[in-house]
């Protein structure tokens, strides 16, 4: 029969207590949490279901937005699949690029790794001053840099359509993005790369570890698995919620909407049109494609955590 010491029986009396002090200090932000993000979310799934202007009561439809949407809405049709061509080319790519670049970036000494940690990271916090930047290089008149250039070296003999070109437009903005994407995704894998411990280094190489790809397949990556998901999680959020980038760069809408994007979609139903039910049907269906991407990668990176 198991002995209880007094120790033991006075510490577990405290622990009840202890735990309501532990939840009574987190009930503010679980408040917030929950009027900020979890209400919104069945307040969209309800309202998805209604038309609604913002000035008269609510009026139940059912299903109406979704069939129009996906049967009648030809313009959210190419906005969703500029989501998903953004989502699938940009989110991935950033996402190899911020590690690989924190890979090798966490080599390097204290003082150089925190200089370039700095230069790769500052575009990200530039705010939107910096499309000014591009919308320069990419002008589409001879005073544009690229323009200026193709042209002074004879390449070209009028200006390229940079922006306006349907064909060019969705790629120039994916790769403003992946430009931009080495934000707190980049800093998190940089902390994760620091904080690995180092002896399973040297126990892999006993194993039979021979060369870098090898420590960061088999030892790196199952270390830095939080870090991972992180990563994932930012990078889903803003591939698939682009769409002010897109704007500042070829305007709103686009030529022939070669760059809108369901985030755009829903902002002209919601703050234009005032059609909030529509625009909210649109954000349920934003939000069920981020969730199921993230639930994919999710499922990856912990079978691989596993292994």
């Amino acid at each position: 029969m198991r002995k209880t010491t007094p120790g033991a029986s006075l510490r577990r009396k405290r622990r009840p207590k202890q735990l309501l002090v532990s939840y009574a200090m987190l009930l503010p932000f679980l408040f917030f949490f929950f009027l900020m993000f979890v209400m919104p979310i069945f307040v969209s799934l309800f309202m998805s279901f209604t038309n609604f202007n913002m000035l008269q009561t609510p009026d139940f439809v059912g299903f109406s937005n979704y069939i129009k949407l996906f049967l009648d809405d030809d313009v959210f049709v190419t906005a969703l699949t500029n989501t998903m061509v953004f989502a699938f080319i940009s989110g991935p790519i950033s996402y190899v690029l911020c590690f690989l670049l924190a890979w090798i970036i966490s080599d390097l000494g204290p003082t150089l790794r925190s200089i370039v940690t700095v230069c790769f990271y500052a575009p990200s916090v530039a705010g939107t001053g910096i499309y000014v930047v591009w919308r320069l290089i990419f002008s589409s008149d001879s005073y544009g840099m690229i323009n200026g250039l193709l042209m002074r070296m004879g390449l070209i003999d009028e200006p390229i359509l940079w922006l306006t070109d349907p064909q060019m437009s969705l790629g120039i903005v994916i790769l403003v993005h992946i430009w931009l994407s080495l934000g707190a995704g980049f800093l998190a894998f940089i902390a994760g790369l620091q904080n690995i411990d180092r002896s399973q280094y040297e126990a892999g190489a006993i194993d039979g570890v021979r060369n870098r790809w090898q420590e960061l397949w088999h030892i790196t990556l199952p270390q830095m698995v939080p870090q991972l998901l992180i990563g994932a999680v930012l990078s889903i959020s803003s591939a698939f919620a682009v769409g002010y980038q897109n704007a500042l760069l070829t305007g709103n809408p686009s030529t022939d909407y070669s760059t809108h994007t369901v985030l755009l979609h829903m902002t002209d139903y919601g703050y234009t049109r005032f059609e909030m039910g529509y625009a909210c049907a649109v954000a349920v269906v934003l939000f069920v494609l981020m969730v199921g991407t993230w639930l994919v990668i999710n499922r990856g990176l912990r079978r691989m955590s596993s292994e």
